[in-house]
């Protein structure tokens, strides 16, 4: 279940009914992701990293009693004096294993109440008239932010140790790709959007951007592929590495992607396995990467001959029609994503092979830019021309500039409510406990016809 779109959401009965759905279903992977471990792993801390998964849950919690019953609904708060425990901004997650935190029990009664009086506001909203009402902005909001903490929590638990305890189904099968890749033609397009109903002010406004001709490979990265560049000393060549990417790799050691281990072979040789939510396995060569930081992906496409895509160029690949000359909701066109256009929303618990969605395919033939692995770009984290903030500050602008990356595209973990093709996500260049992979792009030149 996707964010309804303007043509669809003018009844307030049909707007209410999908909301409540999409709260549910939002609600439903929570309560699998916190219920699959037992309290002992709720309230532990896993990685400096993460939060404990108790504190997520309580801080989804306490974002909808905020903006769903204080804001929209005018309630009276149900536990003010926990506010402060579960701002994200008063405390590091390193912190947060140390603070006076409701307890499971206690957690899974609060949000329950939260919920119950957040429906009843539902029941009762315009859904209209008010800006953080109108379209159900602020339940779509809601939405987005227990996903995103879902996809959150979901990493927390690939970085915790023991049993398996998250299951699901193989994804379907990869296949070989008409071409290796593409060429994006040069010229402006419509980036952003002011159409998009539940867009985040950072995806705001619509604004014509102009990119010169590229050429963008048309799947990401794939594990045999950076195997490859292990296996060349990639991580031993300075060559290839920009001076904070090396400074980084030296520091933490890096000799592999997170989660990729020897068998058998020490440190050179042997075969390749990974780690994968408590499975150890053999690596899956047609899959694209995934836990590679922005330096790995910067070192090996100085190595390939090539380089990362700026967040222009990505967002063109995915959105531009050019027999319309229209940018497209999504890669495949307007309708909403399903099983056959993308791995997404927790689904398969691991990237589709290559190939594996050729109904996702954007118009110009560029395949899986939605889910399977966030995609770094080259791109900073800044503000589109004509930025306004909605409706606070701390989600986008307080984080506008420094060093943070942008990703694109979504991930196995991310949920479709929380994704679309204007979606923007940033984060520090050196992480990779995210489910980030990344795609090559090259310069055109005349001779390609660009």
């Amino acid at each position: 279940m996707t964010v309804p779109d303007l043509e669809t959401s003018h009844s307030p009965e049909v707007l209410r009914s999908r909301v409540a759905e999409l709260l549910a279903a939002s609600r439903a992977r929570s309560t699998r992701l916190t219920e699959a471990v037992d309290e002992a792993d709720l309230v532990a801390q896993h990685s400096p990293l993460m939060s404990p998964l108790v504190w997520d849950l309580a801080h989804i919690g306490s974002q909808e009693e905020l903006w769903l019953v204080r804001d929209v609904g005018g309630r009276e708060p149900l536990r003010p004096e926990i506010d402060g425990l579960y701002d994200a901004f008063q405390h590091s997650r390193a912190s947060r294993v140390e603070l006076p935190l409701l307890t499971p029990s206690q957690t899974r009664t609060y949000v329950a109440e939260v919920r119950a009086k957040a429906l009843d506001v539902l029941s009762s909203s315009p859904l209209s008239g008010r800006r953080l009402e109108e379209h159900g902005f602020a339940f779509g909001m809601i939405v987005q932010h227990e996903q995103q903490h879902d996809e959150t929590m979901l990493a927390t638990h690939q970085l915790r140790t023991g049993a398996p305890v998250l299951q699901a189904v193989a994804p379907p099968a990869g296949r070989a790709l008409p071409r290796r890749e593409v060429l994006v033609p040069g010229g402006g397009f419509t980036m952003g959007t002011d159409t998009e109903p539940w867009a985040l002010d950072n995806e705001r406004p619509a604004h014509t951007t102009h990119v010169d001709a590229f050429w963008i490979d048309t799947a990401p990265v794939t594990n045999g592929a950076y195997a490859e560049f292990v296996a060349a000393g990639g991580y031993d060549d300075r060559r290839w590495w920009s001076d904070a990417g090396w400074r980084h790799r030296t520091e933490a050691g890096l000799t592999a992607p997170q989660f990729w281990e020897r068998d058998g072979g020490g440190s050179t040789g042997g075969t390749w396995h990974r780690s994968r939510f408590g499975h150890v396995e053999p690596l899956m060569l047609d899959e694209p990467v995934v836990h590679v930081c922005a330096h790995e992906a910067d070192a090996y496409a100085r190595w390939a001959g090539k380089r990362l895509p700026t967040e222009q160029e990505w967002e063109k690949a995915a959105r531009f029609d050019p027999a319309s000359g229209r940018s497209r909701r999504y890669p495949w066109g307007e309708e909403e994503p399903t099983p056959a256009h993308a791995n997404l929303g927790q689904r398969h618990l691991q990237p589709a092979p290559v190939g594996a969605y050729p109904l996702g395919a954007s118009a110009l033939g560029v395949e899986q830019l939605m889910g399977d692995v966030w995609e770094w770009t080259s791109s900073g984290w800044h503000p589109y021309p004509g930025f306004e903030v909605f409706p606070y500050p701390e989600y986008s602008q307080v984080f506008f500039g420094g060093d943070y990356r942008v990703l694109r595209g979504g991930s196995f973990g991310t949920d479709p409510s929380a994704v679309r093709a204007t979606f923007r996500n940033w984060d520090h260049p050196i992480r990779r406990q995210i489910f980030s992979g990344f795609r090559l792009a090259r310069d055109a030149s005349p001779a390609d016809g660009a």
